[in-house]
């Protein structure tokens, strides 16, 4: 496969167009009413774990979402390790992901005691294939209202798809499939804040759901992460326990379980609610900076752009192109030109499975994620790149 490395470079170039320093990834854009809100919150003398940003922030993530509840978590790590510890995932358990995903989708999963048994992605949304799962659990043993991995004899307890990039994989077949065995879904959508499947919020069809606000991501809150469930009892449990499990009184300190010190501070808070103003803008420039990059690519020779799948509405979180032929080494000439002229595109994840500590956990047949790995580039995708 023959593309040409220079004309590549050119049509992202035309794109973001020029600049004398490198252009990133995905920058966070904070701003005056940032440090206001900052200054607000510092003033309060309110920083850690307690304070009015706090609730706010939740219940302006729940509106957005459509979720009854939103529990604000440190990171996104911490919000899907405890919307995996929730939903019943207990040590020695296996939990299916894709091994596509960047790492903490995988790492949660370990914190939470369990191993990650890896599946499939597709090509259409880059995500967890239904076929792929419902053939593996075709593969499961049932018995007693569980599943079991027969090779390992360990239940399965969840099922955590990953909107990769931003776009929805097909989320409700996952459910469907999962509901079929009695498997609660953990939906992972660090990365999908702004997504949508038929009107619905990502985040929103499993049992529980995950947002990240990691300092890349559509908004946010320098780190931090939020949980999302329709159950008032799975809200109050993940409030509690990533509250050090402290029973409210005046003074006293009594903890009633193991738990973690995972809350949201209200200085991050601050931060986000000023960035939830922005949200929407932002959204619509995402949409903008794709349109571009998908007419600058649409007669390209090797490589396409990639679009959001069928049905569903995507932030566009990060933009790509897929080459038309897997090629590691294709990958890595432009990649390196793209650096090369100050524009820091990147690649797609190591695949999870051949991480040096979940080399030996289960997997299936992972063909679709090992061409996908070998075959995507992320493009700059900061939103102030639509005003250029």
């Amino acid at each position: 496969m023959a593309i040409d490395v220079a004309d590549f470079v050119a049509r992202i170039r035309s794109v973001v167009g020029e600049s004398a320093t490198p252009i990133g990834l995905h920058e966070p854009e904070v701003g005056e009413l940032e440090k206001q809100y900052l200054a607000d919150c510092i003033d309060s003398t309110f920083v850690s774990s307690v304070g009015a940003f706090i609730p706010e922030f939740e219940q302006g993530i729940a509106k957005f979402t459509g979720a009854k509840y939103a529990v604000a978590a440190s990171n996104g790590t911490s919000a899907l390790h405890i919307a995996l510890y929730v939903v019943g995932v207990e040590a020695g358990d296996e939990v299916i992901v894709p091994s596509l995903s960047f790492v903490a989708t995988a790492n949660a999963v370990a914190h939470a005691g369990a191993i990650p048994h890896f599946i499939d992605s597709e090509l259409t949304t880059m995500g967890m294939s239904p076929e792929k799962l419902r053939e593996r659990l075709s593969q499961m043993e049932r018995r007693d209202g569980q599943v079991y991995n027969p090779a390992t004899g360990a239940r399965i307890s969840a099922i955590s798809p990953m909107h990769t990039l931003g776009h929805p994989v097909r989320i409700k077949e996952i459910v469907a499939i999962a509901d079929e065995y009695g498997i609660p879904v953990v939906e992972d959508a660090a990365e999908s804040l702004g997504s949508f499947v038929d009107g619905k919020h990502t985040g929103t069809f499993g049992k529980t759901g995950m947002i990240s606000f990691n300092g890349n991501k559509i908004i946010t809150t320098g780190g931090g992460g939020v949980i999302l469930t329709d159950d008032e009892e799975i809200a109050k449990r993940a409030k509690h326990i990533t509250t050090t499990a402290k029973l409210p009184h005046k003074w006293e300190f009594e903890h009633d379980e193991l738990a973690w010190n995972y809350r949201m501070t209200n200085l991050t808070a601050a931060l986000g609610m000023a960035q939830l103003t922005k949200l929407d803008g932002f959204l619509d420039e995402k949409r903008e900076i794709a349109a571009r990059y998908a007419a600058a690519f649409a007669d390209f020779e090797g490589a396409r752009f990639v679009f959001e799948p069928e049905g569903t509405s995507s932030n566009y979180w990060l933009c790509a192109v897929q080459l038309d032929e897997p090629s590691l080494e294709v990958r890595d000439q432009l990649l390196q030109a793209c650096h090369d002229a100050g524009i820091l595109t990147r690649p797609m994840w190591n695949l999870l499975h051949t991480q040096r500590m979940y080399q030996n956990a289960p997997a299936a047949d992972l063909e679709t994620a090992t061409a996908l790995h070998a075959s995507l580039i992320c493009l700059p995708s900061t939103p102030k790149l639509a005003r250029k």
